[in-house]
């Protein structure tokens, strides 16, 4: 299947796609021993296609796994501190180099997409696309009607208003609260924020749904493989959001930058 370059050298990890349309424009890519141009489409399984004079390897398959993050776990390096296992040290016996949709922080649980597909993840993280993310949450004490309706319409916090939310009480003992929370955008520990904002810490929380995609019979610790439907609906999900506005091609934007700019050079358990 033919498709831009761009593409295909940002899939190969060489460089983003704005990095491989300079490539392209300053005559660095070949396909077929032709230098390509801005706008060129080739097959990456067919086609010779080099960076630099370096033949581009065959695309690596694109896998995609539900994956039930326990608690305890970061999600990425580098978001704490001593000898805390990641999901990365998790999943390092998969043949594919695989990072996470989205993250989910040291005390919280649930459903996390794990992929080496690039473009679906960066779709589905993307804030026009805003993805459902369903959640259960344990909260101190009992939330009341105005927190509740708070919550709902949009929690103001130090970067933002939060967007609206659709929020219900599952249940309530005399000094804690189950609620669902969905909310479709991803910023820092945004549920416990909103929470505490309303007066309500979190002691426990779950993700159970993400999109369509909901925790099943999913146990921390363990993953399964989506299916071909999963990964096709999750693909028109991203299809279906607004398209960014369009960006003119490099040249053109140092051009009008003016001459003194630069450009910026399968199912198992997870072990």
């Amino acid at each position: 299947m033919e498709e831009r370059l761009q593409k295909i050298i940002a899939r190969a990890g060489l460089a983003s796609r704005r990095e491989a349309e300079r490539l392209i424009e300053e005559g660095l890519v070949t396909v077929n021993g032709k230098v390509a141009h801005v706008g060129d489409k080739a097959d990456a399984g067919r086609d010779h296609v080099k960076v630099r004079g370096k033949l581009l390897s065959a695309p690596e398959a694109l896998v995609h796994y539900l994956f039930y993050k326990p608690r305890g776990v970061l999600t990425a390096a580098g978001e704490g501190e001593g000898d805390v296992a990641t999901v990365a040290e998790l999943f390092a016996h998969e043949p594919y180099r695989l990072f996470s949709v989205g993250r989910l922080d040291l005390d919280s649980e649930g459903l996390l997409l794990m992929t080496n597909d690039g473009a679906l993840a960066h779709g589905l993280m993307h804030p026009k696309g805003e993805v459902p993310k369903r959640y259960e949450v344990k909260t101190k004490g009992v939330p009341g009607p105005k927190a509740l309706e708070l919550l709902r319409k949009g929690v103001p916090l130090e970067d933002g208003r939060t967007a609206p939310a659709r929020v219900r009480m599952i249940e309530t003992t005399k000094t804690n609260a189950w609620l669902e929370v969905i909310i479709h955008e991803g910023r820092y520990r945004q549920v416990r924020r909103m929470c505490e904002k309303v007066g309500h810490s979190v002691l426990k929380l779950k993700r159970t749904g993400y999109a369509f995609l909901k925790i099943g019979d999913l146990r921390p610790g363990t993953y399964r493989a989506l299916t071909d439907a999963e990964v096709a609906r999750l693909k028109a999900l991203v299809a279906k959001a607004p398209a960014a506005p369009a960006r003119p091609p490099a040249r053109a934007r140092r051009a009008k930058a003016g001459p003194a700019a630069r450009p910026r050079a399968r199912a198992g358990r997870a072990r």
